[in-house]
């Protein structure tokens, strides 16, 4: 892998079928209750002497690093020297997004799997004993999804096609009652269905909604089909809406398309050194798929770039008219618009990014580092989660993917070339059935530490740093 930290290191890896951790899962969690009612079980890997979850302390935060002691192997992930990982939970099927609270309660967003096998909801995460791993679980909500959110007492979360909110009080980790609903009847088919939540410091929620297919075809993903001019898709898909997060009740129509031209932005956070809104674009596919006269397999494993974006009101950014060539340093026309590869035409009037990530890496989270515990390089930098690419690797010189970068950020933009932070989730096989697991979600601890989940095998790390390589 390119960019890899130099004193990386990591144990015995470690694989996990999907199959087996989704079994598992099922076998163990409990029947989620009915829409818009709560239904929650203890995990039967809570043990039996566990404080009930509706009245544990709320005041745990006096745990430290001197007391966490980090896996043998780091749960097989590779970290800088200095850096260690425990890993906090197995057995979470179909984890994404997570959300901390000020006590360190951990929640996880869990989505559905398509065969309806699973049925996912959202978990709350809890460790009584200050060890960095939850001994407590429970499992509530009527559906699964993907984004979730946290401001004060009110949890937030993001099934396909709508928001609800849920109160905490009293340092409970169950919800004091049934959710509202915050916005619903959002669009939800089509090939980029979930939604991500952002909460702003104005009362705002930004959230996104992606695009319903591929480029905008006539017919999705088929070879030569033109693209639609102009996209009709942009206005209700492919972009961030902006809503009121203390409302209730609202439609799609209600918020505003705060920015277009955005065909799928999973990865979206606000950096809290300037309040602004960012971003990184899921890039398009098939191009030689579907224009083999005008590319090749390998340009197609190398293009396009995933872009990172400043997102700004009322700003277009490309989508589907345009995509960004990281290897010309330049945004061209998409070929479903004429373009060949080499014309520019509209596309010299669309936003560019600020910074470039390799092609189909899949960029699902973003975290603005605001500790203190990590070293001072890090404080203010970006991490990024990267789900991992289908192409062979061989074809891809900065590699596959399925890593956590991490970039330092000075002035509003990135500073220097990303470098892989962890690594070693996809075991020794770098492939979206092979790979043991694969990154989704940050969520930053209230010490600074660094919790990562992973949607395939199931596990939720937490990543410290103790210095000097020690544990």
């Amino acid at each position: 892998m390119n960019n890899r930290p130099a004193g990386m290191h990591r144990g015995p890896q470690r694989k996990e079928s999907h199959a087996t951790s989704s079994s598992r899962a099922l076998a163990t969690g409990c029947v989620l209750a009915m829409a818009m009612a709560i239904g929650a079980c203890a995990d039967s890997t809570t043990a039996p002497s566990a404080p009930d979850p509706q009245s544990a302390s709320l005041d745990r935060k006096s745990a430290n690093n001197s007391s966490l002691v980090c896996d043998a192997d780091n749960g097989g992930l590779e970290l800088p020297s200095g850096f260690c990982a425990i890993v906090v939970a197995k057995d979470v099927p179909l984890a994404r997004h997570m959300a901390v609270h000020a006590n360190g309660d951990l929640y996880v967003a869990l989505d559905n799997k398509v065969d309806g096998s699973i049925i996912g909801g959202i978990l709350g995460l809890r460790d009584t004993d200050g060890d960095g791993r939850a001994d407590v679980r429970v499992r509530f909500g009527p559906t699964g999804g993907n984004g979730i959110a946290l401001r004060g007492n009110q949890l937030y979360f993001a099934p396909d096609d709508r928001v609800i909110r849920y109160d905490l009080a009293n340092g409970a980790l169950l919800p004091a009652g049934p959710p509202v609903t915050v916005v619903s009847a959002l669009p939800s088919t089509g090939d980029h269905h979930r939604k991500t939540v952002v909460l702003d410091g104005a009362g705002g929620m930004f959230v996104n909604i992606g695009s319903e297919g591929n480029a905008c075809q006539v017919q999705n993903r088929v070879p030569f089909s033109p693209g639609i001019d102009p996209c009709p898709e942009l206005a209700t898909r492919a972009g961030v809406w902006y809503f009121n997060a203390n409302a209730t009740g609202q439609v799609q129509a209600s918020g505003s398309r705060f920015a277009t031209e955005l065909r799928n932005m999973n990865a979206l956070a606000i950096n809290p050194a300037d309040g602004a809104l960012y971003g990184i674009q899921l890039g398009r596919d098939q191009l030689f798929d579907n224009w083999p006269t005008l590319f090749t397999e390998r340009d197609d494993a190398r293009l396009p770039a995933e872009e990172l974006f400043r997102i700004d009101r009322g700003q277009s950014y490309g989508w589907p008219y345009c995509y960004y060539d990281g290897q010309r340093n330049k945004k061209v026309l998409a070929p479903e618009y004429g373009g060949d590869g080499k014309i520019v035409g509209r596309c010299g009037t669309r936003a560019l990014p600020l910074d470039e990530y390799p092609a189909h890496w899949s960029p699902l989270s973003m975290l603005f580092y605001t500790g203190t515990q990590f070293p001072k390089q890090y404080e203010g930098g970006l991490f990024v989660a990267f789900h991992g690419s289908r192409f062979d690797p061989s074809l891809q010189p900065a590699g596959p993917g399925y890593v956590v970068t991490f970039v330092p950020w000075h002035k509003g933009k990135p500073r220097g070339q990303y470098k892989t932070f962890a690594d070693g989730f996809d075991g020794g096989t770098p492939t979206p059935m092979g790979a043991a697991h694969r990154p989704v979600g940050l969520a930053q601890a209230p010490d600074g530490s660094l919790y990562i989940s992973d949607d395939k095998g199931g596990w939720i790390w937490r990543v410290i740093y103790v210095g000097s390589g020690k544990r």
